[in-house]
């Protein structure tokens, strides 16, 4: 029926490949347009002219909005049934419709238990300056400052054993200033240093980075001579992992293990940790899954260790109209994802371990740097994705989630956080 799909892999993508039926949303679909029109239009989106900021290729993007909202919009997007002149410009058409609480009314993405699956290392390749990182960097020019706050305890002992606060050491650093794509590199491995230092990682530290997202924590810790094991639930891609380290000279002191599910086995997986880093891992599992998450660090840990959770968070900023648009991370890419707050981080740990936050580490503004150079890096290197096997729709879709990720970023919804936690009742020790 729609003749620009014809290209599209059904099998592959099934919500793109097809639109659904018109006269079930003959009346919805109007009301789409004329409401996606008006937040356009109170937006400051130019929809007309002879460089509109976005263009309409096909009404079927109307369809899509009415029966799934920001979901029907991610797809029609990767449909090529919309389009914007590059990429800047779809990051400031995405900001300024959540700027203006653009939700439609539609039905939602409920969300899942997670995926075992990694991000595929050959895309991470494409616009990782490290090769490795598909997380946030931290640029050289950054200046952090730290502080001793009061924060709120959870537990279920307050008032009895414990007391209603603790302290926790929370660091923020200046945004970067003067920096360049280049950079990208030297910033994800400095972020990678950070943590490490935050779980007192050195000589003889037997560490355990979960999931490979942090590969490039497991080689820094490497040239600290530490002991590292690395786990992930992507079996598929664990000789590409081998392979990697090899590269990076790291082979030799790490050991990448597949298990076969989101969360190790609690009777297949009894490894005890000096440390533990994990990167973004926490915001992308659903709420029965970040409770087993905690209680797999909290057995993990050897007494007086440390671990750190490397993540985005929602701030006091977020939406319910932000809290929509990300359905397309959640239905291409993390089947769980739901970013958390940092108070109900706190509370999940309060209460589902015997684990405390004890310091905090806030790079938002760096994080948004590294979407924007690899956002920048990516764009150049559509050949090579197409070569290596991955579609326009894909590319499209890759395209989407750095841009609604930088936009999401800009308007203050979403933060980067380091966060550090340690066992509770240590005899006075930080």
């Amino acid at each position: 029926m729609y003749s620009h799909l014809a290209s599209i892999d059904a099998a592959t993508w099934p919500g793109v490949a097809t639109v659904p039926s018109p006269r079930l949303l003959r009346f919805t679909g109007g009301r789409s347009e004329a409401e996606f029109a008006q937040a356009c239009a109170k937006a400051g989106v130019e929809l007309e002219g002879e460089e509109p900021d976005l263009a309409v290729l096909h009404d079927a993007l109307f369809s899509r909005i009415a029966d799934s909202g920001w979901l029907g919009l991610a797809e029609s997007y990767m449909a090529g049934e919309w389009t914007t002149p590059d990429s800047d410009r779809l990051v400031k058409v995405l900001l300024r419709l959540l700027g203006v609480g653009y939700r439609p009314k539609a039905k939602e993405l409920a969300v899942e238990a997670s995926s075992p699956g990694e991000l595929p290392l050959d895309v991470v390749k494409l616009y990782a300056g490290d090769s490795l990182s598909h997380s946030g960097g931290i640029f050289a020019s950054g200046v952090p400052t730290t502080v001793r706050e009061a924060v709120r305890s959870y537990s279920a002992r307050v008032g009895s054993k414990e007391p209603k606060e603790h302290f926790v050491d929370v660091t923020s650093v200046t945004e970067p200033t003067h920096t360049d794509r280049e950079d990208l590199g030297d910033a994800q491995r400095r972020a990678a240093q950070w943590l490490l230092d935050a779980t007192r990682t050195g000589a003889g530290t037997h560490l355990l980075v979960y999931p490979a997202t942090g590969l490039q924590v497991a080689v820094q810790a490497v040239a600290r001579r530490a002991t590292v094991d690395v786990l992930t639930g992507d079996t598929e891609q664990q000789a590409l992992f081998d392979e990697q380290l090899l590269l990076e000279g790291a082979a030799d002191s790490v050991h990448v293990q597949g298990i076969e599910t989101a969360l190790p086995n609690p009777k297949k997986w009894r490894g005890r940790y000096d440390a533990i880093v994990s990167v973004e891992k926490l915001e992308t599992l659903s709420p029965p899954e970040r409770r087993r998450y905690v209680q797999m660090l909290d057995r993990s840990l050897v007494s007086g260790g440390r671990v750190a959770v490397a993540s985005l968070f929602a701030t006091d900023a977020m939406t319910p109209a932000a809290r929509s648009a990300i359905q397309v991370l959640r239905a291409y890419i993390w089947p769980g994802l739901d970013y958390p707050t940092i108070e109900e981080t706190h509370r999940l740990f309060d209460r589902r371990s015997n684990l405390r936050i004890i310091a905090q580490a806030h790079t938002g503004s760096h994080y948004l740097e590294t979407l924007r150079y690899q956002r920048s890096f990516f764009d150049g290197r559509h050949r090579e994705a197409a070569a290596a096997g991955f579609d326009q729709v894909f590319r499209r879709l890759w395209t989407f989630q750095f841009a609604l990720r930088e936009a999401l970023f800009t308007l203050g919804m979403l933060d980067a956080v380091h966060v550090v936690a340690t066992h509770r009742n240590r005899g006075g020790r930080r």
